[in-house]
């Protein structure tokens, strides 16, 4: 007899249908119509949840983000001490977004869609993100790997530098020339991750 395969939930059948429909033809071309019909379901039940598709997208990036970033941590019983996990946990987690393909996709050909998280205001992936970093710097406090100071405040200071190098890096990298390329950039950013939270 055949395990039963998981079915969605109807939050997460829309998101996934958005996501479909987004990496087929980008947020500004995607319409409620077009979700509702790739999930299956009509497009009033999509209203009673969202007003509109921003509204879904924005709750989609967010899905999308977390599980990028949550994929790149360390295990959780992962022996080393916490600047080390949060050195590689925050590098590996930029590498995952920059290579997500709907994170790839909206910067390609909505990259307004990102610029109020970047110029206005934070959103509920960001928020997730400091608090997750706020946790791991003050493990990093108790084993003494990290330099004591307001976790609240390192965690968003990370988080500006990190977002740099997610979203602007492919403006300063040249595959041709080894010495601006992607990994010897993100060696430059464990450094300076790394130096800034050393105690």
């Amino acid at each position: 007899m055949k395990p039963k395969r998981h079915k969605p939930s109807g939050d997460e059948a829309a998101l996934d249908a958005a996501r479909d429909c987004v990496l087929a033809v980008g947020v500004r071309r995607t319409t409620l119509t077009d979700v509702a019909r790739r999930a299956g379901v009509s497009r009033m039940t999509l209203y009673r949840r969202w007003p509109d598709v921003r509204a879904l997208v924005g709750d989609l990036m967010t899905r999308e983000w977390l599980a990028a970033a949550r994929g790149a941590l360390p295990a959780a019983d992962d022996p080393r001490p916490a600047r080390e996990q949060l050195v590689e946990g925050l590098t590996d987690g930029a590498r995952a977004l920059r290579e997500h393909p709907l994170f790839r996709k909206i910067l390609d050909v909505d990259p307004e869609l990102l610029l109020p998280y970047v110029l206005d205001r934070r959103g509920a992936s960001q928020d997730a993100l400091l608090e997750q970093l706020a946790q791991g710097l003050r493990a990093g406090h108790a084993d003494g790997s990290v330099r004591e100071d307001d976790p609240v405040r390192q965690a968003r200071v990370l988080l500006l530098v990190v977002q740099s190098f997610t979203l602007s890096l492919r403006t300063m990298t040249d595959e041709s020339d080894a010495r601006l390329d992607t990994p010897a950039f993100e060696a430059e950013l464990r450094h300076v991750l790394d130096r800034s939270l050393r105690p």
